[in-house]
């Protein structure tokens, strides 16, 4: 029996174990899957459905810090191992950026569902990052104007808030319901009106009321109220008796709040505002993939750098060990030797701060590719080594400056943003116009009454034969079913009809918000067209700081192969006792000034082709970014990866 239960036992803890297995795996498969949700709003659940729906909270979900597994895969024996690709994929699924402008387009649509039930609109731009920058930035050699979008936006060149003009009805119905009991007692001077010294009314009343607005200026608000009272008085002939009513009022404006454009104005706004927030998510995603880029290449440089320093310290203390040979034995003086000795200590300063600058460019880039910063545990203690070399090309094949001018204003994002403000500043404007006008309205009210009740209890044939009015209408008397059908009948109809003008007699705050909305849209359009300029600006600056950029590459590798033959040259002659140290060693100082010369002319060849590209309004599709992977921060293209690497740390 023992035997059968160690067995049982075992079985269940192999089955616990296995289950542990596949719980621990998915969720951290769900984990990884969150980090790479796009963000959303989660609907409410429960409740009685579409009826409780609208009263229900929807829950936001809390912002995920936790990295793509991208970076696990690119981490081999210490080292993170980059592409380009690989390090704008990683800006794109963990770049905070980026995340923080993820929140814009549901913000966007947020707003558009408030301004659809008629509320005003909320500022819920957010500006876009400028992104991090090398630490040296003497390699930047073309940078983009600021450009600010046209329009009274927010600060951040987002939607537009303005809210001037009538106010906008309230589109979502309402439906108010009313009860209400009461029981009074009131003493009574004179028996001839209740025949009783005091008179008690018991009252229930209820009332329920849709009311509607609509865009093109008309309220509608239809109410049915009853009421049932209860006397201790013989002069009522029907008691208990119900009075009911089914009332429709409409009121139309004529003037002033009149008409679809007027009253659906911010709904139209927020739409456009909805598409700003997409190209300033775009803009961000234009923003980010540009610097990261500036921070992987002049990574490179960094490196390259670290190389060349390496190089002039390696040949200082070769020239070192020589002279210390030659002093030894007597053919050279041993003041050479100091002056050997003081090039390597200055070679080691140098390729001391190269080191440092490449070990801080390496914490700025991982800060840019980690959703933590440097405090992730994949990213604390590695390495950065990027796989790409900055190549510069044969020629740049450029287009001529009027059609990459033409592309840049298609493409570029400030543009359309500007555009898009400008037009919402125009549909606002004619809801400021509006607010010119009287206010003219006119109203109608059908009301269907209605009186139902049982014989008062209290009435003896005696009061009757006494006073003949005493004697209830037949057609009343009844249930509630009665008043009902008097209601719908229409048994008792009233009717009514009207109108009211309200004439300000000089009106200056509405003319002067009137002026003051066309005189910011005539400056806004000015500044769509400076914004034009400016770009064309741009494009041509960047074509010429690309043009620079190759002529001072293409003179600093001339200007380092010549060094380098200088140098040879003057090792060859020292050999022969031609030459001096100290010549030697100038040679060796103005090679290295022309190794950080050509390494610094490679990085600024590559600021400037990322800048034309900016400028241009291409870097997403130079780079084969998809807008719809950023959004959602789930890049499908996997990382290739040389076949000589290490292992990845987690397998």
């Amino acid at each position: 029996m023992r035997v059968v239960r160690a067995k049982a036992l075992t079985i269940l803890m192999t089955q616990f174990r296995a289950f542990l297995s596949f719980l621990c795996t998915f969720l951290t498969a769900s984990g990884a899957a969150f980090a790479q949700t796009a963000v959303t709003v989660q609907p409410p659940s429960g409740g009685l459905g579409w009826i409780t729906r609208p009263y229900q909270q929807r829950i936001v979900p809390p912002i995920n810090l936790t990295n793509s597994d991208r970076i696990e895969a690119l981490v081999r024996a210490g080292s993170l191992y980059l592409t380009a690709q690989d390090a704008i994929a990683l800006a794109l699924e963990n770049n905070l950026d980026i995340e923080i402008q993820r929140y814009g387009p549901l913000l966007a649509r947020e707003n558009l569902k408030r301004a659809n039930g008629g509320g005003a609109l909320r500022n819920v731009g957010a500006a876009v990052a400028a992104g991090p920058q090398s630490v040296s930035l003497s390699g930047v050699t073309a940078s983009l104007s600021n450009i600010t979008s046209a329009g009274a936006g927010v600060s951040s060149g987002g939607g537009i808030v303005t809210q001037l003009g009538p106010s906008i009805p309230l589109l979502d119905p309402q439906f108010n319901l009313y009860a209400y009991f009461t029981h009074a007692t009131s003493p009574q001077s004179n028996l001839e009106l209740t025949g009783t010294t005091a008179l008690v009314v018991n009252q229930r009343t209820y009332q329920g009321q849709y009311i509607q607005n609509f865009d093109f200026g008309m309220t509608a608000q239809l109410t049915y109220s009853s009421q049932r009272s209860a006397v201790n008085s013989a002069f009522y002939p029907l008691n208990p008796y119900t009075q009911g009513s089914l009332d429709l009022q409409v009121t139309q404006n004529l003037l002033q709040g009149f008409g679809r454009a007027v009253n659906d104005r911010n709904i139209r706004v927020a739409k456009n505002n909805e598409k700003v927030s997409d190209l300033q998510f775009k803009q961000q995603v234009i923003t980010t993939v540009a610097a990261v880029l500036n921070l992987y290449y002049d990574l490179i440089s960094f490196n390259q750098d670290v190389r060349a320093k390496k190089d002039e310290l390696a040949t200082a203390q070769q020239l070192y060990e020589d002279n210390k040979k030659q002093v030894q034995i007597g053919t050279l003086a041993p003041i050479e030797v100091t002056r050997a000795e003081s090039q390597v200590y200055s070679s080691q300063q140098d390729l001391l701060v190269s080191q440092t600058n490449l070990l801080q460019q390496e914490i700025v880039l991982k800060n840019a590719l980690s959703r933590n910063g440097v405090a992730s545990p994949a990213l604390a203690d590695v390495h950065v080594v990027p796989l790409d070399q900055i190549s510069v090309p044969e020629s740049d094949n450029l287009k001529p400056i009027d059609d990459l001018v033409r592309d840049a204003l298609t493409n570029r994002v400030e543009v359309a943003q500007s555009r898009m403000n400008l037009e919402s500043n125009r549909i606002n404007l004619v809801g400021i116009k509006n607010s010119l006008r009287p206010t003219l309205q006119a109203f109608a009210e059908l009301t269907d009454n209605a009186l139902t009740g049982p014989r008062n209890p209290l009435i003896t044939p005696a009061d009757l034969a006494e006073d003949p009015l005493l004697f209830a209408d037949p057609f009343l008397v009844g249930g509630y079913g009665n008043l009902l059908g008097q209601i719908f009948k229409r048994n008792y109809p009233s009717y009514s009809a009207g109108f009211s003008v309200n004439i300000p007699l000089r009106n200056r705050a509405a003319q002067a918000d009137y002026v003051t909305s066309q005189v910011q849209i005539r400056q806004s359009e000015l500044q769509l067209q400076k914004n034009i300029n400016q770009i064309r600006v741009d494009v041509q600056n960047a074509v010429i700081g690309l043009r620079q950029a190759r002529v001072r590459y293409d003179a600093s590798v001339k200007a380092r192969i010549l060094q380098q033959q200088t140098l040879d040259a003057d090792k060859k002659r020292y050999t022969l006792g031609a030459s001096t140290v100290f010549q030697v060693v100038q040679d060796q100082q103005a090679l290295a000034a022309a190794e950080s010369s050509e390494v610094q002319a490679l990085a600024n060849y590559s600021h400037a082709r990322i800048a034309l590209d900016q400028a241009i309004g291409t870097t997403l599709d130079v780079n084969r970014v998809s807008i719809d992977e950023a959004l959602t921060g789930h890049v499908a293209r996997r990382s290739a990866l040389p076949a000589n690497l290490p292992a990845p740390e987690n397998q």
